[in-house]
């Protein structure tokens, strides 16, 4: 499943370890937006349905592979 570079960013900076913790915490800052942020509302639905819809070890998959490249 291929993200964008601004999905990649908010993955990294909302990112808990776990798939369920990401999905947690993007849900919740989603109810902080005001009505007129709509694109990071909309970038946020888009990542949270991509993240949705891999299974466990495909997140863990890609968040590893997300670590190795900010890292590197």
């Amino acid at each position: 499943m291929k993200f964008t570079i601004e999905e990649i960013n908010l993955i990294c900076i909302y990112n808990t370890g776990s798939r369920e913790g990401l999905l947690s915490e993007l849900t919740e800052m989603q109810t902080h937006l005001a009505q007129d942020e709509t694109e990071l509302l909309e970038l946020t639905q888009s990542v949270i349905d991509k993240i949705t819809a891999m299974s466990g070890g495909e997140f863990d998959s890609m968040a590893a592979e997300l670590i190795v490249d900010f890292e590197g």
